[in-house]
């Protein structure tokens, strides 16, 4: 049987025993409150145990070198902690300190000067792109209004080329009298229906 003695020992009890046998977990009860004192301790006095003076005055003693050699400890662990922190600030260990950030330092401006020159390569070469671009546009654009102009000087000349043949049959002065015989032989009748197709489909007769 297993002697209980706080939680770990029952654990132990469960791991120790066979799979096959049947745990039970020796727990000791508590009585309640309102249970009688055990016949056992009725009348019993609680006395504290005995101390020997001699014992206790060594044990003062002892007590006392004890908390002066820890408040000494604790002192010459603070004074080392504290040297050891000023020499990291102001010593040898602050110089490489130092020595070690300028370094760093270099390397980082280096890298940037780098990465510098690689951005400014990039945007060279997107500025350029983009004006060959916008070169591309201009002339296209000029090219556009050229043609644009080439034309409308065409249109304007089919306009003055008729312009001059229409010229050619207008009435004047000159040749009035021509143009009045011209149309009184020659007579037109322009009263006239027409379809959707623009035939003539009706036409009166000149009187």
């Amino acid at each position: 049987m297993f002697q209980v003695i706080g939680g770990r020992s029952v654990q132990a009890a469960r791991v120790l025993a066979p799979r096959s046998a049947v745990l039970v977990e020796a727990v000791r009860g508590r009585k309640s409150r309102t249970d009688p004192v055990a016949k056992s301790k009725v009348g019993r006095i609680k006395v504290p145990p005995p101390v020997d003076p001699v014992e206790m005055v060594v044990l003062k003693e002892r007590y006392g070198e004890y908390q002066m050699i820890m408040r000494a400890l604790r002192l010459e662990f603070k004074e080392e902690m504290l040297r050891k922190r000023y020499e990291e600030d102001t010593g040898s260990l602050a110089e490489e300190r130092a020595r070690q950030e300028a370094q760093e330092h270099r390397v980082l401006m280096d890298l940037n000067h780098l990465e510098n020159q690689r951005i400014l390569k990039l945007r060279i070469v997107r500025v350029q792109v983009e004006k060959e671009e916008a070169d591309r546009k201009k002339f296209e654009v000029i090219l556009q209004r050229e043609q644009e102009q080439q034309e409308i000087v065409k249109e304007k000349e089919k306009e003055i080329l008729k312009l001059q043949e229409d010229v050619k049959n207008f009435i004047t002065l000159e040749n009035l009298d021509q143009r009045i015989e011209e149309a009184l032989d020659n007579p037109k009748n322009y009263n006239f229906a027409i379809d959707k197709q623009g035939k003539v489909v009706k036409q009166t007769m000149l009187q």
